[in-house]
């Protein structure tokens, strides 16, 4: 079949004829499904494809395609090949949707291969938006149209933007494209330049663009700090909450790939002590995890009302965004009946299904939260 590595490619022949697993070799990658024998419903939406790197160059898909099925049902997988028959290094895969993607993000990052190779899983970009640059001043916004329409299909969007630059009245002329699909932008990116240099004599520059959200949406998911209402007096709080040891301090980033989502361990801990906890507080049991999903705010809330501590008030800011997807906030804390407030650092990843930015944030600062008062 291949030249490259006669016993990795028996392994992969063998593989396919166990299995009956098919794939198709097209324009430089290897493709599984797309779709899958048995799937049944529409194709994925956006956020539901992982980008995979630092794949050694022979391992095929006899070895990837069941560990990435080992988190969901793969829609589709293609692994980038070369003439050699080595693969490139990189691959995509795509799941039913963007919360299975996420759980791939998270269990599979810096995952360690048998050759001890550290895997990279990160959210892949759905890029549909071109920026051109350095165009003729003289361009205006039909004659681009006409341009980008010849190229390719499904143009939906062209700004054209002229600035001056520096203090000698230079002026710059920039164009951002917005295409349906990143199919549509990638056969238009290839030609673009080409044209514009045949046409016009000049070279211009293109460049991809990530594709942002409406405003009124990142309005909707903008943190916004909570400002502490007026409480009437409350009697003590229970005594282990007073502890010498409850000292709240700001924690280490976590890694993407050890990103807590589980706090089974507040709940067991509290009741140990004493605490009488709601009914429905299942001792033991994570409150993200193990049957159906559990609202960590709620417990945080249900916790601070049995307790006669007061409501939790939350506000955060934004730190930073990893290259995995995954964004990080500050927190802060506030619970009127303990004695300082919880701060510390968390990561999310936007994008899970039914959950606005800020629902996901309040989820995992009261995971971490009722960790903290655990542990005091």
């Amino acid at each position: 079949m291949f030249s490259f590595s006669p016993k990795r490619v028996k392994a992969l022949e063998d593989w396919l004829m166990k299995t009956g697993v098919r794939l198709t070799q097209v324009n430089g990658q290897r493709k599984y499904g797309g779709p899958p024998p048995g799937w049944t419903g529409p194709p994925p939406g956006s956020g539901s494809e992982v980008f995979i790197s630092d794949i050694p160059r022979d391992l095929y898909e006899d070895y990837l395609i069941p560990l990435f099925q080992s988190v969901g049902q793969l829609y589709e997988f293609r692994l980038m090949m070369n003439f050699s028959g080595q693969n490139r290094g990189f691959a995509y895969a795509k799941y039913g949707d963007s919360a299975v993607a996420a759980s791939a993000i998270r269990q599979l990052h810096r995952f360690r291969l048998p050759s001890g190779t550290l895997l990279v899983v990160r959210r892949s970009t759905d890029k549909r938006q071109l920026l051109l640059g350095d165009l003729p001043h003289s361009l205006v916004r039909e004659e681009l149209l006409d341009i980008l329409n010849g190229l390719s299909d499904g143009v939906q969007a062209v700004t054209i933007r002229t600035m001056q630059v520096g203090t000698l009245g230079d002026k710059k002329t920039s164009a951002l494209v917005q295409y349906s699909s990143h199919h549509a932008a990638s056969m238009a990116k290839k030609e673009v330049m080409q044209v514009f240099k045949k046409r016009y004599g000049t070279p211009i520059t293109v460049k991809w663009m990530c594709f942002s959200r409406p405003e009124e949406d990142v309005q909707k998911e903008r943190p916004v700090a909570q400002t502490t209402p007026k409480m009437n007096p409350r009697p003590p709080p229970p005594s282990f909450f007073l502890s010498s040891r409850f000292q709240p301090h700001p924690v280490p980033c976590p890694a993407a790939q050890s990103f807590p989502r589980a706090v089974g361990s507040p709940l067991v801990c509290l009741h140990k002590q004493g605490v009488d906890l709601p009914k429905d507080c299942a001792v033991g049991q994570s409150p993200a995890v193990g049957g159906p999903q559990r609202n960590a705010d709620l417990l945080l809330r249900r916790l601070c009302e049995t307790c006669n501590l007061g409501e939790p008030l939350y506000s955060w800011r934004f730190c930073s965004a990893g290259l995995d997807g995954f964004v990080c906030f500050a927190y802060h804390v506030s619970i009127p009946g303990l004695p300082a407030p919880v701060r510390g650092l968390v990561q999310v990843l936007p994008g899970a299904p039914g959950h606005s930015l800020e629902q996901e944030l309040r989820r995992s600062i009261a995971e971490r939260v009722l960790q903290t008062l655990a542990d005091a």
